[in-house]
């Protein structure tokens, strides 16, 4: 049977809302996809279904999860609705607990590093001097670690755009990919089954052989999870 992959969602209104990329790249590689609407009520019935958890992209995440304050101008800040964020928050530690795969994708990646206990920088621009200009779209990563599924020191060209970005790497978390001004881009936990983030959007670029390794490997780790 193949493994199903919860996909959270975002909230819009009275909508709940999520790209297609983010379905069609969990079909490509093996998985059921089944989206997942912000629920405050049986997270760990949700967690003992799936057996691989997607966090996608979104908006910013509060800084009062991080145990800050907003300390940028606000104009740079829109933020996930706290329903999203709250209900991710829940669901990612049921998981956890169950030693199941997760795959966080750019704000995915940031309420991964959060959640663990990590900060993040709320603008990229006015926080970090010199840093390159994240919202650009396209620019280099260096890998920095070797993974099972990625070849050691090398580099690419990756879809990243944001202008939030992991501070300090939680416990147990460790980069594996930096953009050539140091940021971290890309995220993962040793000793566990398959926890990776990206800060880019593998979803979109499956011509390129890291972001679909990533998703392969994703799909792989979950399909042990089989019930």
């Amino acid at each position: 049977m193949k493994p199903i992959i919860g996909i959270t969602s975002d909230i819009d209104g009275d909508l709940f809302k999520l790209r297609q990329d983010y379905v069609s790249a969990v079909e490509k590689c093996g998985g059921l996809p089944l989206i997942l609407p912000p629920t405050a009520d049986n997270i760990p019935q949700i967690a003992d279904l799936i057996d691989g958890l997607l966090l996608p992209g979104g908006n910013d995440l509060l800084p009062e999860y991080y145990g800050e304050e907003i300390s940028v101008p606000l104009e740079t800040l829109k933020f996930v609705k706290k329903e999203r964020s709250d209900f991710e928050l829940a669901l990612f530690k049921e998981v956890i607990k169950r030693n199941k795969s997760i795959l966080g994708i750019c704000y995915g990646m940031q309420l991964i590093n959060v959640a663990l206990g990590g900060t993040l920088y709320q603008d990229i621009g006015a926080q970090i001097k010199g840093a390159s200009d994240h919202k650009t779209g396209r620019h280099a990563v260096q890998i920095s670690r070797s993974l099972s599924f990625i070849p050691q020191s090398s580099a690419d060209t990756v879809n990243s755009t944001h202008h939030q970005a992991v501070k300090a790497l939680a416990d147990g978390l460790e980069a594996f990919a930096l953009s050539d001004d140091g940021i971290v881009e890309g995220i993962y936990k040793k000793d566990y089954n398959f926890l990776i983030g990206v800060q880019w959007h593998p979803e979109r670029i499956f011509y390129d052989k890291l972001s679909l390794g990533i998703f392969e490997a994703f799909i792989k780790g979950a399909e042990g999870n089989g019930k």
